[in-house]
């Protein structure tokens, strides 16, 4: 497909437009219809050209990297006339303080705008005139910036390798996907624009006569423009750490992380200033952090060892090493990559020469171990742990012990619980130093590692200018689902506060009831209140003339209750001892591997409840839900355990024909659990009761011969929360 490019020129590397960078795709709409309009009006031919301009997908821009510069105040009238009567006579009251801070960016680079379009008669001529609309372009944002703009259209692909030999960031649109929202044209934004321009005009009026007579003025409309995610990713080289004289991995103590990183550091930016020597103070900044200030934040090369995880295991030695280049890095990312490739870290500095057993960088070719990180990765995760110790300010660090006075010095639990407190408090900082906007739901803090092969934090301290005291090994829980790399602290330049996702089970979401919960409630009303939520919400999702899958509803396409036996569809519970409403896969049901289809059910129920933050259930209340991460390993509905107990009463399956109760309900539950995939357990009754018109319900406690991993959710009311069982303590 043909392309139309823009490229557009600053007379001055500012820009002063307000909050985003780059000018977005509306302002250069604008833009080009100030430079076409003579007076109040645009000739037809221009007319169409913006018609059919307006028409087309939204642009990918390329921008060079800018960073913030020093904020200036402006007093200017507040767009607030009608508090004082719309008189403009007074608009001296109205004056309030405006913050304007410009972007600085290489005023030789241009910024680019491609737009794609379907060949024809009709585009081509309308392309055609839009080109020779951008030379009458002279601002873009402000209007103190002062631009000028060329177009062209070139022929399929081409507009790619402009893109590539650019060396700024490109942004794409990203359909349905996450990142800066970027005002965009579609159709009527033209009209929009000329009804703006219109009001404008007639913004003040004259009302009465004589001394009676007064301005009004009154806004114009907001122009039409439609919102767009544009998604531009750091770029994430990754580098193998292997031997010089052997095809094999040179592991490195994760312990020296932190000098191992200081090292490959500055032998990549030496390496990199004989190959660029006019920018060594450049390289300084963005590699070393040297004479940086807070706007090079968003410019700086970020270097990690990966520690080896993945596997409970794994020894967590460094044997990799990932390069984060953000995309306004101003070091193209060729140069980075050249400066890491075949980086030798042992060698004698004087003489040159390698020494034996020497460590060396080279180019990763499998990138599986990323995944781990969350990076390279479609999966997103709400709860995350350091595998590195965060570095917290001064203010977090725990209080120093002598080692002589351990017994005089000891902490209480009162000042233990001050320094949780204090180093929590810490974290949250930390994200927000880290640009990490995510809610946060809860945080947790330890000196000892989160994996059984990890080091304690104080490990990491020796060697490096932090205080073992600042070191915390850190759980963060976020309200949505993040991705990675995760790294917070003032040690995240160095390797330290790397954080891994903790990968929940896929097939299980849950939702802690914050509140809204009446104080007596039935659990089988409360699940089928969220199953009928879940099933409104998934709808919404797929159309609403979209068949339900079974997978959601239990139920055929006739409307007939499923009955394969195989229970494919979804479990619903209320678990009223942690107060949380939880969904279940019927592959975790079935103790199975999730089927294809069932796979893209999870997709589809996934983003159905991105948001879901409200359920209305009736006598039950209304209930504020909040996202909560289960750890698989110790939750007492997931974890595996020997000895399981009722949470919900069981309902027999098929009520057997004995005089017994208690019998009955062992018999059932011997049934099921063999249906179930389940071994064959002993089983204490502790409870039997019928209700009218249900059958024969009761409680019992399993023991295995063996530990069993969760979920039990078994019986006739499974998919209803029915049946629920958890570890015994």
């Amino acid at each position: 497909m043909p392309t139309l490019l823009f490229s557009v020129r600053f007379h001055d590397g500012r820009y002063h437009g307000g909050g985003e960078w780059p000018p977005s795709p509306a302002r250069l709409f604008q833009a080009l219809v100030a430079g076409a309009a003579r007076g109040g009006s645009l000739c037809e031919p221009a007319a169409w050209a913006f018609r059919w301009l307006e028409g087309l997908a939204p642009p990918v821009i390329a921008a060079p990297p800018a960073y913030v510069g020093r904020s200036i105040k402006n007093f200017v009238p507040n767009n607030d006339l009608d508090a004082v009567g719309g008189d403009p006579a007074r608009i001296g009251e109205i004056r309030t303080a405006k913050i304007i801070r410009p972007r600085h960016f290489d005023a030789a680079s241009p910024l680019l705008y491609a737009w794609t379009f379907e060949r024809g008669a009709d585009a081509d001529r309308h392309a055609q005139a839009i080109c020779e609309i951008a030379d009458d372009l002279y601002q873009l944002g402000r209007g103190v910036d002062m631009a000028w703009a060329q177009g062209e259209t070139l022929e399929d692909g081409e507009h790619e390798a402009r893109l590539c030999v650019h060396g700024g960031a490109a942004r794409r649109p990203s359909v349905g996907g996450g990142g800066a929202l970027l005002s965009c044209p579609h159709p009527g934004s033209l009209a929009s624009l000329i009804r703006r321009f219109a009001a404008t005009r007639e913004r003040f009026k004259t009302t009465g006569t004589g001394r009676k007579s007064q301005q009004l003025f009154s806004q114009a409309p907001k122009p039409d423009f439609r919102q767009v995610p544009y998604n531009s990713p750091s770029i994430f080289p990754l580098f193998d750490i292997r031997k010089a004289d052997a095809d094999e991995f040179s592991p490195q103590s994760p312990e020296r992380v932190v000098a191992l990183t200081e090292k490959i550091r500055d032998q990549a930016a030496a390496q990199l200033k004989k190959g660029l020597p006019d920018r060594a103070a450049l390289i300084d900044r963005v590699f070393v952090g040297r004479d940086a200030n807070e706007a090079d934040k968003a410019q700086r090369i970020c270097i990690t060892p990966l520690p080896s995880i993945g596997h409970p295991q794994a020894e967590q030695s460094i044997r990799r090493v990932l390069v984060a280049a953000p995309p306004d890095c101003p070091i193209a990312p060729a140069d980075i990559a050249w400066a890491f490739s075949g980086l030798v870290l042992d060698f004698n500095p004087d003489t040159g020469e390698v020494q034996p057993g020497a460590a060396t960088l080279a180019t990763a070719d499998d990138r599986s171990m990323l995944d781990h990180y969350g990076v390279d990765s479609d999966r997103k995760s709400r709860l995350w742990r350091t595998v590195t110790p965060v570095v917290l300010s001064e203010r977090a660090a725990r209080r120093r012990i002598d080692p002589r006075r351990t017994r005089e010095e000891a902490k209480d639990g009162a000042e233990r619980l001050r320094e949780h407190a204090a180093a929590e408090w810490a974290v949250r900082q930390a994200l927000r130093h880290a640009g990490v906007t995510a809610s946060i739901q809860s945080v947790r803090v330890q000196r000892e590692p989160f994996e059984a092969k990890g080091q304690r934090a104080e490990v990491f301290a020796p060697g490096t200018r932090f205080a073992k005291e600042r070191l915390w090994h850190v759980e963060i829980a976020f309200a949505e689902p993040s991705s990675g790399p995760l790294l917070i602290g003032d040690g995240r330049y160095l390797g330290l506060g790397l954080t891994a996702p903790v990968r929940r089970t896929e097939g299980v979401l849950a939702f802690a009831i914050a509140d809204g919960l009446a104080s007596q409630v039935d659990h089988d009303g409360l699940a089928r209140a969220l199953r009928r939520a879940v099933m409104a919400r998934v709808q919404a999702r797929l159309g609403p003339r979209a068949a339900l899958p079974v997978f959601f509803s239990g139920h055929e396409a006739d409307g007939a209750k499923a009955g394969s036996g195989r229970h494919a569809h979804l479990a619903f519970a209320f678990d009223a001892k942690r107060n949380r409403l939880i969904i279940v896969a019927p592959h975790l049901l079935g103790r199975r591997e999730a089927w294809m289809s069932e796979r893209e059910n999870l997709s589809s129920l996934d983003d159905a409840l991105a948001d879901f933050r409200e359920l209305r259930a009736g006598e039950a209340g209304m209930l504020t839900l909040v996202p909560c991460p289960i750890e698989m390993q110790e939750d007492p509905l997931f974890a595996s355990s020997r000895s399981w107990e009722s949470l919900t009463p069981y309902r027999v399956t098929r009520h057997a024909k004995m005089n017994n109760p208690a019998r009955a309900l062992e018999a059932d539950l011997l049934a099921e659990c063999r249906r179930g995939g389940l071994p064959r357990p002993e089983i204490e009754i502790i409870n039997t009761f019928g209700k009218t018109g249900l059958g024969l319900f009761g409680r019992a406690k399993l023991t295995f011969h063996g530990a069993v991993a969760g979920p039990i959710l078994i019986g006739r009311d499974r998919h209803f929360g029915g049946g629920l069982f958890a570890a015994a303590a």
